[in-house]
């Protein structure tokens, strides 16, 4: 993008901030984790610098897991101009509703992590030993604890254009994303 894609403006709102105001009501804490913190002083809310450096978006999780007042972690990356309250719902009842430590959706690029629902107390020893052995990968600890995955038909029983998980990564891709947008209402 040559620049940060979370501060550049989506339709007239930095585009981290629209991802905060979209996902907010869901939550009775939001957090940023960000190795920047004074570049988002302007969202007014907790910002966390990763505890272990380093590590990538585990270390991200993993400080989330952390920092977290609550039981339940609702992660989403700040370049998903569409992530889907109703989906982050859905997911939410689902590990109430069961035995799960995470629900994750897949869609055809695979599992989605960053628009996943984690339980604290048995997710964050299961990242702690991933980071621990150097395995970064946002899955890659998956196998060591209860893990519902949603199916694409579930997602678009939700989200029927599978929107939640684009992401911006270039200019085009930012651009066409904010065509895309519904016209505030």
């Amino acid at each position: 993008m040559g620049q940060n894609k979370a501060l550049m403006l989506f339709n007239g709102l930095p585009l981290i901030e629209r991802v905060v105001r979209r996902l907010q009501s869901l939550a009775d804490e939001v957090l940023v984790s960000t190795n920047q913190p004074e570049d988002y002083a302007f969202l007014g809310l907790p910002l966390y610098p990763d505890l272990i450096p380093g590590k990538g978006p585990l270390g991200g999780l993993y400080t989330a897991l952390k920092v977290a007042r609550g039981e339940l972690v609702a992660l989403v990356a700040c370049d998903m101009p569409f992530a889907s309250p109703l989906l982050l719902a859905a997911e939410r009842e689902l590990l109430l509703a069961g035995s799960w430590d995470v629900v994750i959706p897949r869609s055809s690029e695979g599992l989605e992590p960053l628009h996943a629902i984690y339980r604290v107390t048995t997710c964050l020893p299961a990242v702690e030993r991933a980071l621990q052995k150097e395995r970064l990968r946002m899955v890659s600890w998956l196998v060591d604890v209860k893990v519902r995955q949603l199916s694409a038909e579930e997602v678009r029983a939700v989200d029927p254009d599978l929107r939640a998980f684009m992401n911006v990564n270039t200019p085009d891709e930012f651009r066409q994303a904010e065509l895309l947008d519904e016209p505030p209402g």
